[in-house]
Formats: structure tokens, sequence, C-alpha cells
């Protein structure tokens, strides 16, 4: 097995606000050969009830607040390991594409020694009436309960536009790449091929 610890995983991170299309694109581009996408909100949504840190993630998540830092990343640790483990994840060859963490400077900074991050797919989407209208249609069409209340809806939005932007910062302009999100998903995907084609991925 290969320890988590021992290397850097070749990194290309899906960043914008909750509602941008990372999770789409993340999953479509999961398909690929020689891609791995590991979505952190859905990781937390798929866990066992019974699991302890699904229990924490409940009751944040319920509140419109985040995991603490220390929490969310030990579980990605633990998940990235396990799927290594399995044979799922092969960082010799695969790709990691990254999609709802690291979600703050912070978290970037710790994880900086596991991850060689390549490149930052910024889904840009300013308008935020829009945002919201695309999270409520997640949240019928995708039954989470998270995503149904306004207010919860705005808190997380604020979050992201207060803590979770500065990390564009943290990597800097030559890793950052923006996407127009507001497109459809077939010529946002395009864009993002583009741009990874131009990159010599």
């Amino acid at each position: 097995m290969v320890e988590i610890i021992n290397m850097k995983y070749r990194t290309i991170l899906l960043f914008g606000a909750p509602g941008a299309g990372k999770g789409t694109q993340g999953k479509i581009l999961g398909t690929v050969p020689g891609f791995f996408h590991f979505a952190c909100g859905d990781a937390f949504r798929n866990m066992r009830i019974d699991q302890p840190i699904a229990r924490v993630f409940l009751d944040y998540s319920s509140r419109g607040q985040l995991v603490p830092d220390e929490t969310t990343i030990q579980f990605w640790r633990d998940s990235i390991t396990s799927y290594v483990s399995q044979g799922r994840f092969r960082p010799d060859d695969d790709w990691l594409i990254l999609d709802g963490i690291p979600r703050n400077p912070s978290q970037a900074e710790t994880m900086s020694s596991l991850l060689d991050v390549r490149a930052v797919f910024y889904f840009d989407m300013p308008d935020r009436g829009e945002v919201i209208k695309r999270i409520q249609r997640r949240a019928l069409r995708e039954n989470r309960l998270d995503d149904i209340n306004l207010e919860v809806i705005n808190r997380r939005l604020d979050d992201y536009e207060k803590g979770t932007a500065p990390v564009l910062d943290y990597y800097g302009p030559a890793l950052v790449h923006r996407i127009d999100s507001l497109q459809s998903p077939v010529k946002v995907l395009h864009s993002i091929l583009d741009i990874m084609t131009h990159l010599g991925y």
C-alpha cells in the first residue's frame, strides 16, 4: 500500500462557491482514466450514520456551518488512504481531483506537504441569486437537507466569501484558471479540457 505521508499527490483543485458546478464537472473528469475525483462534501454525506464523524457533520451542516479544519483534514486523509489501499486511487499513475478541500488558507497550508497542486480551476459565479437558485434546485433533485433553508444557504455563501475565496490568493495567479460557470455544463467542460490541453495534461 502507498502511504499518504510518503508522497505528494499530483493535484488539480476544483474551486468555487456551493452550487457553482464543481461536483458536476468533477464527476465527469473522474470517469477519465488517469484521474481520481474526491468530493469532500459528498464523502461526508455518504458516511454511515453510525460513524461518529457523521454525527459531527450533520450537526454542523444542519446549521450551515463548516466542519472544523482538523476533523475535515483527518477525514480526508483517512478516506484517501482507504482508496489507495483498495486500489481505486493509484497515486503513481493518477491525478487527484479535489472538490471542496482545501476550503481556506489554513487547510491549504496544512495540506501543502501532501499535495503537489498543478492547477486550480476557479468556477466563477458572481451572481448570488443564480447561485441560490442552483443550490435550491440541487436540494430538490438530490434530497440534500442542508441545501433547503435559505438562511443556511446564505450563511454557507458568506463563509465561502470570507474564508474560502482567499485560497485563490494562497495559490496565486500562475495556478488559478477562471472558468465562467454561468455557461452550460458542456461549455464549462470544454473550457476545462481546453485549459488542460494547453497545460499539457
